[in-house]
């Protein structure tokens, strides 16, 4: 609180403002500043309500030692003041005396004794006051089911009870009851008891979410596991991070662990680590400790008691270490609740619980499931083990890696490996070996080797540096014939990292640069004597891939005649010499240059030809990648059966080479669009996912974060919103998202899809806070206006929505500032005119000024679309604002001018044709002005009139579902005639 409140009103104000603030310290802390405040004034009234606000951010902050504090401060006002508490404010006060009730629970130092004695009190002042006790007997039975004594007597005194007005909420009643029996062991009976809590039915503040949590082993044990996964999902987005919801947590955390899900599991504890700290309520920390337990002792029983894990603040925690720690702290709070009720009801709760077995070996939880090995901080997996096993000696393993590297082979980096790694050994004693040659000749080959590899990370720059140097040492080795092909390496990459460094990435310099390349590998070429075939050949292909470049980053269709011809010559060379490897490379360049130039029909028959040559003659390694370029070109022709089996397949093959023989994460890309095209959504997500981790697992940190964005928006597209939000949250807790390093526009889109989903899944307040964020950062892209634009638009809707329309117009303004400098008519003029619909429908004759300013904005966008020629993609800016017009009039009671603004749109529109949609948009129109002008106006003839034409006009034309709603007004009509 920046300033304390110097009048009632003032304070009122703030309350008011401190109601919106989501539980926890900073809504505490205000409340507490409040309280304080309210005392100055001396006025019973602001102080009771202060009171109040405090005593409930402490018991939803989880707060229990200072919950009955607060409230005996309020009981003594009412028993000096009873007058000054309203009937609202009374019936609050007697509510209050169950939060006392459950506060004293979760205490393990306040003795039995105590609870008893409170709810003595709490029976003999309802009854003072004429209340039911169904509320009091409702707390008897809670009670007896904490201490875990006389449970069904207290069930049956508190169930067979009628509700009252203070009994509790429906949703936590039908909780207690299904609790009940699922401690009897009935898991059939309670989940029928929680059907209308889990459907959505009943709610309050701390349900579903609570019943969910309590369900979701149960709806396992019963074989329902979809419903199980779906409600983890929900149920887990409703209390992630709350303190007041500690235990429900735990038990998400308990749901992950006995279904395969530790990994999982271990993200979800990270991002609650607030709760180690925040949580001041002892029966819930027991609750979360145990259900850590349970996690961690899965975890560690699988052989990972070694991972990092979050736990207490600080020090770093190992997941042995933390289980050791909370096992220790959960057992102490167990063993002083049982020592407080005389019962063993705590410890046996968590012994039970820790003994659970789990109930399924696999349940896939999410869109990105991960196993324990995925967490691990461990370096990335090996390539797979090449065909034959790797020569013992180091003469005999040099020359391997030579004859595989002579080939092309993918295994001769797994020799090459091995030689690093050998080489860089302390006592590495070089073979005295003329065949093998001198050392320096093999630290220039593995030098060649690393340049290769970072030159298919797209390390250009370094690919350079490094060939550079392997060129200078082949010299040294009296290898000028290497020197020439690691100086035209050289020469490629430096071409390619041309562009990394300029601003803008100046296309013209790029082409020019791989121009020069060319050129200079031509006179390198030229100048080389003694080439070995396999090297003369090498630099041929060189020679072709900088053309091919040139004509990627240029688009100049004049140039393919030169691309394709340095690929005949390479073919031409191979196909003299024998070499496969390269003859197969020739035809890939060919194909690939057909296909850049558009020519797809030449590029499929060219892949089709290669695919037989391969299948037949080999090398097989060239297989999946052959695979994947016809697979792409079938889908540029429109047949996606045909390219969804050829990418398959190439995946299927890519499985038998070292990683990095084949780009599989593209290869699942590929297939995910395929699928996408076949109509088999979830397949397509199955592929992006996996696109997603290969890339992250490889260190294509960027790539594999724009694979997750894609999958999630297709999830949200599909209306799996929780899949979505369950991706996202998982992909936004990457550290490198986390820390900042990931670029700051892609993490924004992430969020962007992320606030969508939200809003889709009905959670308004939480949407509207991210975008309000998202469209405060934004706000600073000076060099991407068009998407702050489109931001800022969004946040003014759903600010709209929340009838928030202040804010609304300051974000819809800020908005209109940035599409001025970057338009975004369609996207404004929308938003503008939902604006004006959500005011004047939440507001009436009072927002109808605040919505024909909107309106008028957008008038002004639709001028400046037709005067730039734009042509929107969806409804004529100009008909779909004379229909808004007409609307919001209608809402805000201007009958005759929403009737006039209406009549405007249908002259906008015209007469319906054969296309459905302009004759819905049609049909709409006719029928607001039909209720307009014969409802509201009380112009029933003139209406039915026009309804029915419109009615008998479209059914003539084939529309007849669109005609119903006509003629069911019609049929209104007459009935008011």
């Amino acid at each position: 609180m920046q300033t304390a409140p110097q009048t009632t009103d003032e304070l009122y104000e703030a309350l008011r403002e401190n109601d919106r603030r989501p539980y926890g310290r900073t809504r505490t802390v205000a409340a507490e500043e409040l309280a304080e405040a309210a005392e100055l004034f001396g006025e019973p009234v602001p102080l009771i309500h202060a009171l109040l606000d405090l005593q409930e951010a402490y018991t939803y902050g989880s707060e229990p030692r200072k919950s009955p504090v607060v409230f005996a401060r309020l009981l003594n006002l009412f028993d000096e003041q009873p007058d000054v508490f309203d009937d609202r404010l009374r019936h609050q006060l007697f509510w209050r005396f169950k939060w006392v009730a459950n506060a004293l629970r979760c205490l393990p130092e306040v003795p039995l004794a105590s609870l008893r004695q409170w709810q003595t009190e709490m029976r003999d002042r309802y009854e003072k006051a004429g209340l039911d006790l169904q509320p009091y007997y409702g707390q008897a039975y809670q009670l007896a089911a904490h201490v875990g004594e006389d449970t069904a007597l207290a069930y049956e005194l508190w169930a067979g009870r009628t509700r009252g007005m203070l009994s509790d909420c429906e949703a936590c009643e039908t909780c207690e009851r299904a609790l009940y029996h699922l401690a009897a062991g009935d898991d059939e009976r309670a989940l029928r008891m929680w059907e209308p809590v889990l459907a959505g039915k009943e709610s309050c503040q701390e349900e579903p979410a609570r019943s969910v949590s309590y369900a979701l082993l149960p709806l396992l044990r019963t074989g329902r596991t979809d419903e199980a996964r779906h409600l983890h999902l929900a149920g887990y987005r409703g209390c992630r991070r709350n303190p007041s919801m500690a235990g429900e947590i735990g038990r998400h955390l308990e749901f992950c662990a006995l279904t395969g899900n530790e990994a999982r599991g271990l993200e979800l504890l990270a991002e609650n680590r607030n709760l180690f700290d925040e949580v001041d309520s002892p029966l819930a920390l027991l609750d979360l400790l145990t259900g850590v337990e349970v996690l961690l002792a899965r975890v560690e029983a699988l052989g990972h008691g070694e991972l990092p894990t979050a736990g207490f603040p600080g020090r770093s925690w190992t997941v042995t270490e933390l289980r050791a720690e909370v096992r220790g702290r959960a057992d102490d709070l167990a063993a002083r609740f049982d020592a407080r009720n005389g019962t063993t009801e705590h410890a046996d709760r968590r012994g039970t619980r820790l003994a659970q077995a789990p109930l399924l070996e696999s349940l896939e939880l999410t869109l990105r499931p991960r196993t324990l090995e995925d967490v691990a901080p461990a370096p990335a997996a090996p390539a797979p083990a090449p065909a034959e096993p790797l020569p013992e000696s180091p003469a005999d393993l040099i020359r391997r890696a030579r004859e595989l590297d002579e080939q092309g082979h993918p295994d001769a980096h797994a020799c090459w490996a091995r030689l690093r790694e050998l080489t860089a050994a302390r006592g590495y004693v070089h073979p005295d070996d003329p065949d093998v040659g001198p050392l320096v000749r093999l630290r220039a080959e593995l030098l060649e080797e690393e340049a290769t590899l970072a030159d298919r990370r797209d390390a250009h720059g370094d690919a350079a540096a490094l060939y550079e140097e392997a060129a200078g040492l082949y010299e040294d080795a009296g290898l000028p014939e290497r020197a020439v092909l690691a100086r035209a390496g050289a020469v490629l990459a430096a071409a390619q990292a041309a562009p990394e460094g300029s601003s803008g990435h100046d296309a013209n310099a790029h082409v020019a640069a791989l121009s020069d390349a060319y050129a200079t590998l031509v006179r390198l070429h030229e100048e080389a004597s003694g080439l070995a075939p396999f090297l003369e050949a090498r630099l041929l292909r060189l020679r072709v891939s900088a053309l091919g470049l040139r004509l990627q980053a240029s688009g100049d269709r004049e140039q393919v005649a030169s691309v394709l011809a340095e690929a005949e010559l390479l073919h031409d060379f191979a196909t003299r010499h024998a070499l496969a490897g390269q003859i197969a490379g020739a035809r890939l360049l060919r194909a690939t240059t057909h296909a850049m130039s558009g020519d797809l029909p030449a590029a499929l028959a060219e892949t089709d030809a290669l695919v037989g040559l391969l299948r037949t003659d080999g090398p097989a390694w060239h297989l999946p990648r052959v695979l994947e370029l016809r697979g792409k070109i079938q889908l540029g022709i429109g047949d996606a059966e045909a390219a969804h089996a050829s990418l398959a397949e190439g995946l299927r093959l890519a499985a038998e080479w070292p990683a990095d023989t084949v780009d599989a994460p593209t290869l699942h890309g590929e297939l995910a669009q395929a699928c996408l095209r076949l109509g088999r959504p979830d397949e397509a997500l199955r592929h992006l996912t996996r696109s997603a981790e290969l890339d992250l697992r490889a260190g294509n940190r960027f790539d594999a974060f724009c694979s997750y964005s894609n999958a999630a928006q297709l999830s949200l597209d599909l209306g799996r919103v929780e899949d979505c939000i369950a991706l996202l949250d998982s992909v936004l807790l990457e550290p490198d998202v986390v820390d900042g390093e990931l670029d700051d526009r892609l993490v924004a889109q992430l969020r962007l899809t992320r606030a969508r989903a939200l809003h889709a899944g009905d959670d308004l307040k939480a949407a509207t806070a991210e975008f309000v964020a998202l469209a405060a950062e934004s706000a600073d892209w000076d060099d991407d206006p068009g998407s702050h634009a489109m931001i800022a638009a969004e946040t003014a809707v759903l600010l709209g929505e929340a009838g928030e329309f202040g804010q609304a117009r300051e974000a819809v303004d800020r908005a209109l500032a940035a599409h001025a400098r970057d338009p975004r008519f369609e996207m404004l003029s929308n938003a503008l005119r939902e604006l004006a619909r959500l005011q004047a429908h939440l507001q009436g004759p009072d927002g109808l000024e605040g919505a024909r300013a909107f309106l008028q904005d957008a008038g002004r966008v639709a001028d400046a679309a037709r005067a730039a020629g734009f042509e929107a993609h969806g409804r004529s800016l100009d008909s779909a604002l004379a229909y808004e017009h007409g609307r919001v009039n209608a809402y805000g009671g201007a009958y005759e001018e929403a009737l006039a603004a209406l009549e405007k749109a249908l002259g906008l529109l015209g007469e319906p044709g054969e296309d459905a949609t302009e004759a819905a948009e049609w049909a709409e129109c006719v029928r607001l002005a039909g209720v307009v002008e014969g409802v509201y106006l009380e112009r029933s003839a003139a209406a039915l009139g026009r309804v029915g034409a419109a009615a008998e006009r479209l059914t003539a034309l084939g529309h007849g579902e669109v005609a119903e709603a006509l003629t069911e007004l019609a049929e209104r009509l007459r009935d008011e005639e």
